[in-house]
This record gives structure tokens, C-alpha cells and sequence, in this order.
């Protein structure tokens, strides 16, 4: 199965959604195999963020981000990076559909509650910047035959 990461970011904290958008990850299906809450600095954000450092808005970027603590989740499952980004709709949450995370969570395209790796390339490299192997835990929860037929799980 994939991995993904997923930060719930300050955004979220602030607002008291985690409970809400956990919960919709895990009614999914999606297995949390890493969660913790940290405080994000600039050099974090500079490495996470490199194709938008030169950018004029990424000092808005650093404020938002460093605002609060985040939490940081690695998530698992079959085609995890497509279906969390489905499930979190388009950047800017007025663009994006009802029934998403930013459709029903927010109206900004900065403030909008939580980044979802954009491939499973590069949900490898988030992954190992943000967690240590050690605090990645590599389990199937013994409902998991109830999300997913017997062929789909290879």
C-alpha cells in the first residue's frame, strides 16, 4: 500500500478542526501509521516549500505556517496519494468542491487547513523529512477486509 503525508496546519489547529478531519480520514478508510504535533520553523518551510522560496508571497507562507504547532500524519492505503487529495479539494478552499476538506472547512487559498503530498515520489521525501522511521508504525487494523475487497489488497 501507499503512503502519503498530510499536515493539518495552523489553519486546522486554530480552529479546532483535527477531530473533525481525522475523523473523516479514518470513516474513509485510510490507515494514520504516523501522527504527532510539531512547531514548524523557516528552515523546515524553506526545504518543504524550495519551489516557492523565491516566490513574493512565501513570507506569508512562513507566518502562516509557524502560527501554531501542526500535526503531521503519514498516512497508508490503496492509492492513499490520489484519494487524500480528492478528498481535500482544490488549493484555494472557495474554489473547492462541497463534500472536500476545503469545501466545507475553508474559504482561502492560504489558510486552507492541510497539505496532502502531490505524488508518491514525493510523499517519500516529505515523509522522511517530517517523521524517523521509527515513528512509522506499519500495521493493517484487523477491519480492513470491511474497506477493501480481498483483490485490492496486494
Amino acid at each position: 500500500m501507499e503512503q502519503t503525508l498530510v499536515i493539518l496546519k495552523p489553519s486546522a489547529v486554530e480552529r479546532r478542526l483535527l477531530g473533525r478531519i481525522i475523523d473523516r480520514i479514518e470513516n474513509r478508510g485510510l490507515i494514520i501509521c504516523g501522527m504527532k504535533m510539531m512547531q514548524l520553523d523557516e528552515k523546515i518551510l524553506r526545504e518543504h516549500y524550495a519551489h516557492l522560496v523565491d516566490r513574493p508571497f512565501f513570507p506569508s507562507i512562513v507566518k502562516s505556517m509557524t502560527a501554531s504547532p501542526v500535526i503531521v500524519m503519514c498516512l497508508k492505503g490503496v492509492d492513499v496519494v490520489n484519494v487524500f487529495r480528492t478528498m481535500t479539494g482544490a488549493t484555494n478552499g472557495r474554489n473547492a468542491a462541497p463534500g472536500t476538506l476545503r469545501g466545507d472547512f475553508c474559504m482561502s487559498g492560504q489558510e486552507n487547513i492541510v497539505h496532502a503530498s502531490d505524488s508518491v515520489e514525493n510523499a517519500k521525501v516529505e515523509i522522511n523529512r517530517f517523521f524517523k522511521p521509527e515513528e512509522i508504525f506499519d500495521y493493517n487494523p484487523s477491519n480492513l477486509n470491511f474497506f477493501y475487497g480481498s483483490d485490492e489488497l496486494k
